[in-house]
């Protein structure tokens, strides 16, 4: 197993949550925010046990990792301006970006392209928790979460 350093496992923990969280931004409900989260969170809990052989996912989101106090989850400082503009996903393939570089040569390439898909479907179950419409009913992914997951897609490569 590659030895990660705190700032690294900050890194591989905050891409995942940054791209649940800018496709949640890009079409904000007030109930269907609050449901998208519930998706995430579950997504991410799940992720040690959905990639059991995959070093990376259970060097951050193993039940250990998780435990551990080592790895803050901060809320990002995102601004409305960012969420207008589209800031708010150039922000997120930042930390993706920043979280590739990390892994590059301490993870294997298959295990790398898991992560992506991982990072992934982290936005794709944010979009597809809630519809668009009064408490969340309706199109369940929206024009605008659908653009935000094909530009996190093209960004990673997928």
């Amino acid at each position: 197993m590659a030895d990660y350093t705190t700032e690294d496992l900050q890194a591989i923990v905050t891409a995942p949550m940054m791209t649940g969280l800018a496709v949640a931004m890009v079409d904000m409900g007030i109930v269907s925010t609050a449901i998208e989260a519930a998706a995430m969170s579950k997504e991410i809990a799940g992720a040690a046990q959905k990639y059991p052989a995959n070093s990376i996912i259970q060097a951050a989101f193993s039940e250990e990792a998780m435990k551990s106090g080592q790895l803050k989850l901060e809320k990002p400082d995102i601004k409305p301006e960012d969420v207008q503009s589209g800031a708010v996903v150039d922000n997120a393939i930042t930390t993706i970006n920043v979280a590739l570089q990390v892994l590059e040569g301490k993870a294997t390439p298959e295990e790398i392209a898991e992560y992506k898909q991982f990072i992934y479907d982290c936005g794709q179950v944010v979009a597809e928790a809630a519809g668009s419409g009064l408490f969340g009913s309706g199109d369940k992914v929206s024009d605008k979460e659908a653009e935000a997951l094909a530009r996190l897609k093209a960004a990673m490569g997928l």
